[in-house]
């Protein structure tokens, strides 16, 4: 049984409803307009939200959204057909009054004065053909399948044979099994053996013969070989090094060599110059957004002015337009299919991202003039830049002040990741992020697992420290709380925050081991981390080189976190993504879609270097630009 089927258009105004049980629906409609439909999710047709699962059909000329929704355990065969017969009902019925482009006002006074409801008869004698065509076919007894093979040429198809008599099977020959030989002349034993010859350059030999044949003349060339004389005074060739393009030679040397530079206490230029580049107040206030390329910003203003204004706009207006189809978008989709996967992004969110363009301008009435490649393109972008802004802003400064102002707790930043992204050097860079904003920072090494990393951050925070110094001989800015290894990393954190709480620091930053994604029992601690101690912000440290494998990493990251940490199963453990190594792929950006993509969590920090002010923002118009380019 339906629990709710709704005509609605995309703007949010309902047309028409039907309701089959007294169930309210209302928060998961919300939730699939919320999460799917304005996300560009649109690809996959269905959405599951707790008992409840709920399929649409976009109808993209009149845009229109049907939707219904039933109770996901009962597994209702016929919701699809139901859906495009009724989509072509509703279109064939009110076609002129949709063609009308009729206001928001003058729907809303169609729905209260019931102009829909002789479509609800209709629609429920529809819904009982349907129910019954269904009960029809579970009664009907299923004919047995035949199963068949191909033939030895590939193309005939013969019955297999029937397997009886104890397994033996009972292969059809094509003769008689009553007829009997009755010659007796010919000896039983000639007839067992086989016939079988080789048949060379058009005659006839025995097998036995032309085995003889072989085996002698493979003897004849192998004793002639034996007897070949050896080659001698031969010259052996000398391996040549190899010579780069880009190596250089003994010339360059004393242009790179700097080590006469160095004199008492004294910096040669070049380190002296990367030093400087690391100052105090550097990056106060917010983060600055990526840099996008001069040549994208050229391309993006060619494109405004090829698409909007001019002489081609009002032509537009004047002539009638063409329907996009399925079959004229697939050879489009599949070349942006293979385009976006050289850019690094996910096969899976590929696929996904088709799907949702292709249901989206699926029967779309465009321009006669515009065509179905610029388009689809734009259509991409759109989704593209739908996908990568975030649904909720986390401004961390913002979230830092009003912990210290109302709640009287520092703020607490949990890092993970798998191992070798990056989380300690990048959880520097937010450090001294925060301290040139005027925050105090206590950094907790909850990785007590691989050597060295408590060593590291000590390293990190002494650096850190020089350049944020306490003032007047008061408390340190920066601080280092370690326990040392093998040790629980779920209490230091509870230790560090406590002690983060009494000595009046601002922000508490959790370095956590770094595990792969299909290890339980590091997944269990972790949970048990995050789970004990509740921080404020959770953020999955990941590589920007990686296409595929950011999928699985995040996923199975989102699910351990969820699943081990007692959390629902609508629950999002993963606040924020922090994406590593960007500065080291060139336009192959596609890691930020998948990431994004997977979780729907946005890209807060980007690392661009091995400096402490190589942060920054994500720039969405840039992203678009190299993946779309």
């Amino acid at each position: 049984m339906l629990d709710l089927f709704a005509i609605f258009t995309k703007g949010g105004i309902v047309l028409w409803c039907f309701q089959g049980t007294g169930l309210t629906i209302t928060r998961a409609v919300n939730s699939l307009i919320k999460t799917v439909i304005l996300q560009e999710r649109g690809g996959v047709g269905y959405y599951e939200h707790e008992s409840l699962k709920l399929q649409f059909k976009l109808d993209n000329e009149f845009e229109l959204v049907f939707v219904v929704a039933y109770q996901k355990i009962l597994q209702l065969c016929y919701v699809d057909k139901l859906l495009q017969q009724t989509q072509l009902l509703y279109r064939d019925k009110y076609k002129n009054e949709l063609l009308q482009g009729s206001t928001a006002i003058q729907l809303l006074l169609d729905v209260t004065t019931s102009s829909y409801h002789d479509f609800t008869e209709q629609f429920q004698y529809l819904l009982n053909q349907l129910e019954q065509q269904v009960k029809l076919e579970s009664l009907q007894p299923r004919a047995m399948r035949q199963y068949t093979k191909k033939g030895d040429d590939g193309k005939g198809i013969t019955p297999v044979a029937s397997v009886h008599n104890n397994g033996v099977e009972d292969v059809d020959t094509g003769e008689d099994p009553n007829d009997v030989d009755v010659d007796t002349n010919v000896d039983q034993s000639e007839r067992q053996k086989p016939s079988l010859s080789i048949t060379s350059k058009g005659s006839a030999r025995t097998l036995g013969g032309g085995v003889r044949k072989v085996a002698k003349g493979s003897k004849k060339t192998t004793s002639s070989l034996s007897k070949s004389p050896k080659a001698t005074n031969q010259i052996k060739p000398v391996k040549q090094a190899r010579q780069w393009a880009n190596e250089g030679s003994s010339k360059d040397k004393e242009k790179y060599d700097c080590s006469d530079d160095v004199t008492s206490g004294e910096l040669p230029v070049q380190q002296q110059a990367s030093s400087s580049h690391v100052t105090k107040g550097s990056m106060s206030g917010q983060l600055r957004p990526l840099e996008q390329k001069q040549g994208q910003q050229q391309e993006e203003e060619e494109v405004k002015r090829s698409t909007t204004g001019g002489l081609l706009s009002f032509f537009k207006g004047l002539t009638g337009g063409k329907t996009i189809t399925s079959d004229a978008m697939k050879p489009v989709l599949d070349k942006m299919t293979d385009h976006l996967i050289a850019k690094n992004v996910a096969s899976d969110i590929v696929d996904k991202l088709c799907q949702s363009v292709a249901a989206k301008l699926d029967g779309k009435v465009i321009g006669t003039f515009s065509g179905v490649t610029a388009t689809v393109k734009a259509c991409f972008e759109e989704s593209l830049v739908q996908i990568l802004s975030p649904q909720k802003r986390i401004d961390v400064l913002r979230e830092v002040l009003l912990s210290k102002q109302q709640k009287k707790k520092p703020f607490v930043i949990t890092f993970c990741g798998v191992n070798g992204v990056g989380k300690s050097t990048n959880l520097a860079k937010v450090c001294f992020w925060l301290l040139d904003n005027g925050y105090r920072v206590l950094i907790a090494a909850c990785d007590t697992f691989r050597s060295g990393a408590v060593e590291q951050l000590r390293t990190h925070t002494a650096h850190l420290s020089a350049l944020h110094p306490p003032q007047d001989s008061g408390p340190p800015n920066v601080q280092l709380f370690e326990r040392g290894y093998n040790k629980d990393a779920a209490g230091i954190a509870m230790e560090a925050i406590l002690y983060a709480n009494q000595q009046g620091f601002d922000v508490v930053l959790v370095d956590t081991a770094g595990r792969m994604q299909n290890n339980e029992p590091l997944m269990t601690a972790l949970a048990k981390l995050i789970s004990v101690n509740s921080p404020d912000l959770v953020l999955f440290v990941g590589e920007a080189l990686v296409g595929n494998e950011a999928v699985d990493q995040l996923t199975q990251f989102n699910n351990a976190l969820r699943d081990y940490g007692g959390g629902g199963a609508s629950a999002t453990p993963i606040d924020g993504i922090l994406l590593t190594k960007f500065d080291t792929i060139d336009d192959k950006v596609g890691a930020a879609i998948s990431m994004t993509y997977t979780t729907g969590q946005p890209i807060m920090f980007v690392g661009t270097g091995q400096t402490y002010t190589d942060l920054k923002s994500l720039n969405v118009t840039s992203v678009v630009t190299s993946l779309m380019n």
